[in-house]
């Protein structure tokens, strides 16, 4: 579309020059008033009503912001009187034409066709018994796509604020519930076509703002238009939970098994004939018992699943949560994104992630970055939605203007407010995230356990198979001199199947990925509760190996409470809360000895300063009046209040013209502000980091009290003096701020270079030049309690810390002093040196680095990339717009949950909630805690996996009959215990202080050091030794052979089948009571001998433990059919218990051996194990390939018909589905409508998404290498 195209006024087309006057004359009163124009200036709507005016309701704040726009408007009608000519120029040369309406898209479009419906979207233009006059629908045409045509014909802003019963200064009323008066489409509309602007009604507020919860709040708004959330993700019933724990290749072979035992056991028992004196056969019972037991870990299995998706749909929810600026009552305050209305007024700011739809009132400078919703990579300018109306209705737009506010776009640069239109799935980025919910991301160390997992169990399915194939063997060769019935010899051929089955059940370790969702889940909301809010899982893992940490200063080391304590006027008057009467060089005044002295100009010069260069405001926390915005302005408003005689900031901005805005830049440290004054003239002020503004100064007022503003050459020696101040406040910690000003005859000046797309905005750079200085304040910031030991703690743990800051050498020297990050021989760099240094330099000048002075953003860019090349893993701070390349490159971006900005959150992996430097301490130790749950799992599992599969495979093979001492029940009773209970008891240890005696983990280190091969090794050692010794040598040991001795005949045979049952039983009993023992050893993966430390905070460990005891008992004593056991004596008791506690002292022996003698064992032992071991997983992959694909074949139609049953009886109804489906369908209608080109997955309407990918990792064996625990 030609972007020169004029948009024609919606007044009435007139053909003949008497008309066309005529039409002049009307379209007069229906332009709005100047007055009009300057209440919805953007500077005054950036600053809403003061907070102290509290008996003033909407149309009082209205008349008292338009009695202090008057003389703004003096000065504006002067301008507009130049713009009187060209209109007269235009008409002029339009006279002789039969129309005065030019054309463009969307020009020959009546209302209704520019509001009509889409066939996807028609139910959003259907409301029912609303009170306003527009429907959701209605409001989507202005975005899909963006529609000058459609924001004409909602009668633009004022038609807008009037259908939505909103107000454009004082916002939606805190009180407002259910909304009585309706108004319909054409009511709203000629509002503003038809009157004056100011004298459109006004919706009445609220005198005085309810300090109660309102119940039923916006009840009308939330029905019609709905809230800012999206719905919850369709969450996994528990039904398809359960499925997908049954959804396994090998548990669906086992049940088939035992369906074949049992059916093969019922006929045995029923359908063949048996010996009276022998007893009911119960082989039956075997097949029930696994069936059971299948059903048992399924449930567990999908039950433990659920609680880790409720767990992350928690966290997901707190993770899209944030806190948004504003406008209700006339008073500006915080509130949940998700609590954004249709008809709010909310406030932008450079880095805002927008949380919704609307429609720009007023701002200066805004542009925003619509990449991420729209596909656009420019900076979109944008133009308030009054501009837009009125050049509208003079004939003057133009497609370039730009009112829109799009949700999930960014704000770079510019403040103002802007009228929310659509909110939540009626939003246009929240239709196409309805489509774009994603699942949870895998972990690094996910990812790493489950290669090993599948490692692990390619060597179990490969001892399965060899163990099936030796006892088929053997069943074969002796079918010739078999003389069972063929049910038996049917039975016989099920149990070695059954066997092989579970020995792969059993060392699959398919518990090793659930254990780190376990270990995250628990740490993720341990540390929520620790004020770290993990945005993205794998930076919790990753933060317990950070070697290095760059942290901010400000809010992060410090309190972030800022005071202004000390300041210089001019270049001779010095002031201070303080006053060291010892210092006779210079006269040091208190504050209102050194204000008193200031004349009236240079208090108003220094007020406007203050109060006209911020974006700070006045509004309400916890109830009080407070000021709001960055804590530096914050601290400079609070000292002109007291100090200055300031009254409200609204009142003090009210009747300023501002022409151009410079908001704070990270890179030149400063912003600036010019106003026009009532001589018509324009002053440029300026504040920024001391150094730098006195560097920009040529001219100084050597003389406060002077009642002119005339300025002098700054002198060397002033300039001297300056500086000095400036060292002297560094030295003390305090962070200097200088204030400059200049005054223009016009605006743009003449010769300085403008804005390519704005030629009335001048060019930061050309116009502060030769500024006059003001003064100097100095700001303390005491530091954070705490943070010393925090630092020590760190440094303590192997992590160096490094302060990133951008303030000046002396002020970050000092204040790094007293954190302890600073030390004798500790390296402190300016960034503007920093970046000049090659590769190598920097590479060299690191390690001794500690203060990174004067910084921007791209210093910390550059010193994340430097670090990571050098091997570090990196955790970075950061709170601006800017540092988000630097929280995106680091291996852990933490930005602040207070001051940091919305881009920095959503390019963060962890938000600090409280600012605080301890709380990445906490992380620190939180993220230690899940890598050693992890590795305390993994060296639990491959014990437990070691020995069953060796215990039933040897058992197995000797065993006459062919049977293993651990029957297929046994085996899955082992199998549960290691994969679920352990699991829990293991991934739920809280970290403790010495966590942080310790030394990062290399990133490329193995998961498995030597001193967990040597504790898995030594107890599977001990634990094979003992069982092997109950098994073969045991009936003669505790003297079964003699008991049966004196029996003959079938009364030998009953003694000698009960005291094998009974010695099976003791192997079982003292097997599992070897695993329980051994748990309380892994908690410990260092050499030191206290395994019980912390135990007594840790309930889980305790409560899991217990039912395991609990349930072990219950099976010998009850269980003697289903698990093939029988109930056994004290003694037997004693026995089982004393061989199995011994592994306990076992541990202290394996942990008394050094790692180093231990390592030279291993390296040895796995180079031959290797060279062994490829050559026979070569022939196992190609024997068993055939079998996969066989068996995948026999169970695939199973596996179809049992998925479509269960998912029928799965699928959930109701409304909330039914709203999800519909934004499914509306967000793929919105996407093919956008042509949107380019999405990022995320997990809220107020943020871009990122594209997820997912990756199969080749089946290889995992690192082995081995590393020396410490």
């Amino acid at each position: 579309m030609d972007s020169n195209r004029l948009l024609a006024p919606p007044a009435p087309i007139h053909t003949t020059s008497q008309s066309l006057d005529a039409s002049t004359n009307e379209s007069e009163n229906t332009i709005p008033s100047s007055s009009s124009t300057t209440e919805h200036s953007p500077f005054s709507l950036q600053v809403p009503s003061s907070p102290t005016s509290k008996s003033l309701g909407g149309e009082t704040l209205r008349s008292r912001a338009e009695s202090f726009n008057s003389t703004a408007e003096t000065s504006r009608s002067r301008a507009d009187s130049f713009n009187s000519k060209a209109e007269t120029a235009r008409s002029r040369g339009n006279s002789d034409l039969t129309t005065v309406r030019s054309r463009f898209e969307g020009d020959e479009l009546t209302t209704e066709e520019a509001l009509r419906p889409d066939k996807s979207t028609e139910k959003d233009f259907e409301t029912d018994n609303s009170p306003f006059a527009f429907s959701p629908g209605q409001l989507n045409k202005t975005l899909n796509p963006k529609s000058l045509a459609a924001y004409r014909a909602l009668g633009g802003i004022y038609g807008l604020e009037r259908g939505l019963k909103t107000d454009l200064l004082a916002g939606l009323s805190v009180d407002e519930t259910t909304i009585s008066e309706k108004i319909d489409f054409d009511e709203a509309t000629a509002t503003a076509r038809s009157k004056p602007i100011d004298a459109r009604p006004i919706i009445a507020q609220e005198a005085i703002v309810s300090g109660h919860a309102v119940q039923g709040q916006f009840q009308d708004r939330k029905r019609i238009f709905n809230d800012n959330r999206l719905p919850a993700k369709n969450r996994i019933s528990i039904w398809r939970l359960f499925w997908n724990a049954y959804n396994d290749t090998v548990l669906l072979v086992l049940t088939a098994a035992a369906i074949i035992s049992l059916v093969l056991g019922i006929y045995e028992a029923v359908g063949q004939p048996h010996d009276p004196s022998e007893g009911q056969p119960v082989d039956w019972v075997e097949g029930l018992a696994i069936m059971v037991a299948i059903v048992i870990v399924v449930l567990v299995t999908g039950l433990n699943d659920y609680r880790r998706e409720k767990q992350f749909s928690t966290l997901n929810a707190r993770k899209e949560d944030r806190q948004v600026k504003a406008v209700r009552s006339g008073k500006s305050v915080m509130i949940s994104v998700f609590d954004v209305m249709v008809g709010d007024i909310l406030h932008l700011e450079s880095g805002d992630s927008i949380p919704a739809d609307g429609i720009l009132v007023g701002g200066h400078g805004i542009r925003c970055d619509e990449s991420s919703a729209t596909g656009e990579s420019d900076a979109m300018k944008k133009t308030g939605g009054s501009e837009v109306w009125q050049r509208m209705v003079e004939g003057t737009a133009t497609s370039k203007l730009d009112p829109f506010i799009i949700s999930g776009s960014k704000v770079l640069e510019g403040v103002g407010t802007y009228l929310v239109t659509s909110v939540g799935v009626n939003s246009s980025f929240g239709k196409i995230m309805m489509g774009l919910q994603t699942e949870n991301e895998e972990t690094p160390l996910q990812a790493k356990l489950g290669r090993m997992a599948k490692w692990i169990g390619v060597l179990g399915t490969s001892a399965a198979g060899l163990l099936f194939f030796i006892l088929l063997f053997r069943f074969l060769g002796g079918l010739p001199n078999n003389t069972q019935t063929p049910a038996e010899r049917g039975s016989v051929f099920t149990d070695i199947l059954i066997v092989a089955i579970t020995i792969i059940v059993v060392a699959v370790p398919e518990g090793l990925p659930v254990a780190v969702t376990l270990a995250l889940s628990f740490a993720t909301k341990q540390m929520y509760k620790e004020n770290n809010l993990v945005r993205h899982l794998r930076a919790c893992e990753t933060m317990g190996n950070a070697t290095t940490i760059c942290s901010d200063k400000t809010g992060t080391l410090t309190q972030n409470k800022m005071t202004v304590v000390a300041g210089l006027l001019g270049t001779h008057t010095n002031f201070a809360r303080d006053i060291d009467m010892s210092d006779e060089e210079k006269t040091i005044l208190t504050f209102a000895a050194a204000f008193d002295r200031l004349s009236p100009e240079i208090r108003s010069l220094l007020l406007q300063s203050v109060a006209i260069n911020s974006t700070a405001f006045e509004g309400e926390e916890d109830g009080r009046a407070t000021y709001i915005g960055s804590k530096t302005e914050t601290a400079l408003l609070t000292m002109a209040k007291d100090f200055l005689g300031m009254g409200p900031v609204a009142e003090e901005r009210a009747g300023v013209e501002v022409v151009q805005l410079f908001p704070f830049d990270s890179d030149r440290k400063c912003m600036g502000v010019v106003i026009r004054l009532a001589n018509g003239t324009y002053r440029l002020l300026v504040k920024g980091a001391a150094e730098i503004m006195l560097d920009l100064a040529t001219e100084e007022l050597p003389d406060i009290t002077a009642h002119s503003l005339e300025s002098f050459e700054l002198t060397e020696s002033a300039r001297l003096r300056a500086f000095a101040n400036i060292d002297d406040f560094a030295t003390q910690s305090l962070r200097t701020i200088a204030m400059l000003f200049k005054d223009f005859q016009q605006w743009p000046p003449v010769g300085v270079h403008t804005l390519e797309d704005d030629k009335s905005m001048a060019r930061f750079e050309d116009v502060c030049q030769d500024m006059t200085f003001l003064g100097i304040v100095g700001i303390q910031d005491p530091l954070r309690d705490g943070v010393a030991y925090a630092v020590k703690r760190c440094q303590d743990a192997g992590i160096t810390v490094r302060m990133v800051t951008g303030d000046n050498v002396t002020t970050a020297s000092a204040i790094a002093k007293q954190c302890g990050i600073k030390t004798e021989k500790g390296l402190v760099m300016e960034g503007p040196k920093f970046r000049q240094l090659s590769d190598e330099e920097m590479d060299k000048a690191l390690p001794a680095l500690q203060v990174l002075a004067r910084s921007s953003p791209e210093d910390k860019r550059i010193l994340v990339k430097r670090l990571k090349h050098l091997g570090e893993t990196v955790a970075v701070t950061g709170d601006g717009t800017n540092d988000g390349p630097a929280l995106k490159l680091a291996d852990v971006g933490f930005s602040m949950g207070i001051a940091g900005t919305e881009v920095a959150k959503e390019a963060s992996a962890i938000i600090l909630m409280d600012d605080n430097f301890s709380s990445i301490v906490k992380a620190v130790m939180w993220g230690r805690s899940v890598n050693d749950a992890v590795s305390k799992f993994l060296q639990f599992q491959i014990t437990v996996n070691i020995t069953a599969v060796i215990l039933a495979f040897v058992s197995a093979v000797s065993s006459p009959d062919m049977h293993s001492v651990l029957s297929a029940v046994q085996l899955l009773w082992v199998n549960l215990i290691m994969d679920t209970f352990a699991a829990l008891a293991l991934a739920t240890d809280p970290p403790t202080d010495k966590i942080l005696d310790r030394k990062p983990t290399p990133k490329r280190a193995a998961l498995i050091t030597t001193n967990m091969w040597k504790m898995i090794i030594g107890q599977a050692i001990y634990q094979l030794l003992v069982t092997f010794v109950l098994y073969f040598a045991g009936y003669n040991l505790l003297g079964y052979d003699t008991r049966c001795s004196a029996l003959s005949g079938q009364d030998f045979t009953r003694c000698t089948d009960t005291m094998n049952t009974e010695l099976n039983t003791m192997v079982f009993n003292t097997f599992v009571w070897m695993q329980i023992f051994n748990e309380f050893n892994n908690r410990r993966l260092d050499n030191k001998l206290n395994i019980f430390e912390g135990i007594q905070r840790n309930y889980f460990f305790i409560g899991i433990n217990c039912i395991m005891v609990g349930g072990q008992v219950m099976i010998v004593f009850v269980g003697s059919t289903a698990f093939q056991i029988t109930r056994i004596d004290g003694p037997q008791w004693a026995v089982c218990i004393l061989c199995a506690l011994p592994c306990l002292l076992w541990a202290v022996v394996i942990r008394c051996i050094p790692d180093v003698y231990a390592k030279m064992v291993f390296d040895f032992v796995c180079k031959v194990w290797l060279a062994c071991a490829r050559p026979v997983m070569k022939v196992l992959r190609v024997v068993f390939r055939p079998v996969g694909k066989v068996s995948r074949t026999v169970f695939a139609p199973t596996k179809r018909f049992t998925k479509r049953t269960v998912s029928k009886f799965s699928k959930k109804k109701g409304a909330e589905d039914e709203m999800f489906s519909k934004g499914k369908n509306a967000a793929a209608a919105d996407v093919e409508a956008a042509n949107a080109s380019e999405m990022k997955t995320m997990t809220s309407p107020t943020t871009p998404p990122h594209p997820q990918t997912s990756a199969e990792f080749p089946l290889q064996p995992p690192p082995i290498t081995l590393t020396t625990a410490t």
